[in-house]
């Protein structure tokens, strides 16, 4: 973790280029928290949420699908949880592997930064949510920093408790 390779956010740029270099800067740092880590650390549980880093991974991957996906660009996808299930937003299951919950969250942070270059920040999302009319992408981005800085902090506390590992 401490060779992590990640975009630094631009100190000077457009809107669009810092906050995308925020965000960006921020899904570096997720996979420099499971980097060098087991499968068997990644799913290590942590109470009392029983979250663990790859949960965190796969919930990450989920929101980028969720939001750029499925609010603004309007399409039908599907959920990956049961909503019934109290662990929904965090479990990992036996038969997924780390490589396909990385290529998960590395495959959806591509379509939302695609998403986002061809998009103007002031667009309209195509499918919000009754509480969220005229929900713009630059919304969804700032959010998106939000959600993603928010796991950064939870990432950070676990990989201190699995290996000592501290650092942005």
């Amino acid at each position: 973790m401490n060779n992590c390779k990640r975009p630094e956010p631009p100190f000077a740029g457009s809107e669009k280029e810092v906050l995308t270099g925020f965000l960006d800067f921020l899904r570096g740092t997720i996979l420099c928290k499971v980097d060098g880590l087991s499968d068997e650390e990644l799913r290590r549980p942590h109470d009392p949420s029983g979250m663990t880093l790859l949960g965190i991974v796969k919930h990450l991957a989920d929101v980028e699908r969720s939001w750029f996906r499925e609010v603004f660009l309007g399409k039908d996808l599907g959920y990956l949880w049961d909503d019934d299930d109290p662990g929904k937003y965090w479990r990992v299951e036996l038969h997924e592997t780390t490589a396909e919950i990385l290529g998960f969250y590395n495959a959806e942070v591509a379509r939302a930064r695609q998403i986002v270059t061809d998009a103007d920040l002031d667009t309209l999302a195509v499918a919000p949510q009754e509480s969220t009319p005229g929900l713009q992408l630059r919304w969804i981005v700032a959010h998106m920093i939000e959600e993603t800085a928010r796991h950064c902090g939870h990432a950070d506390l676990i990989r201190e408790s699995i290996d000592g590992q501290t650092g942005e």
